[in-house]
């Protein structure tokens, strides 16, 4: 793997995108509410955590993501386009990470709704991320 290649600037902007994305998933206005009540949360549970390090770590996370991406993206001598970025990163969040954790959840006895809201996003968002790295390399 050739890390010389890598664009740590798209991969900084690919992970501020997903967490973008995350705040509006996430939000009352989305799917918020149902993420809530499917895993039988409430307002005042939520508010009790650190959100400081809950916030913070899943961001270090989603750097950690956006540069791996970036080396299956980037780390490559041809360049590619946002459109092939793109079906990588869908193929990645669809394939591995979305049957992971629809095989988690299947063990901890979770509803297919939570794993259509949390696996969808992070589909999403890593196909978000390789349209990015493609684009910007």
């Amino acid at each position: 793997m050739d890390f010389g290649n890598i664009n740590y600037l798209a991969a900084g902007v690919a992970a501020l995108a997903a967490f973008g994305l995350g705040a509006a998933w996430y939000s009352p206005l989305l799917f918020g509410k149902a993420w809530q009540a499917e895993l039988g949360f409430t307002d005042e549970y939520l508010q009790e955590g650190n959100m400081g390090k809950i916030f913070g770590t899943s961001f270090i996370m989603m750097i950690i993501m956006s540069l791996g991406m970036a080396v299956l993206i980037q780390g490559g001598e041809t360049s590619m386009g946002w459109q092939e970025g793109l079906m990588r990163g869908l193929f990645i969040g669809a394939v591995f990470v979305g049957t992971s954790m629809a095989i988690n959840m299947l063990y901890q006895r979770k509803s297919m709704k939570l794993w259509l809201i949390d696996g969808g996003y992070q589909i999403l968002f890593l196909t978000m991320m390789g349209a990015i790295l493609g684009a910007w390399q």
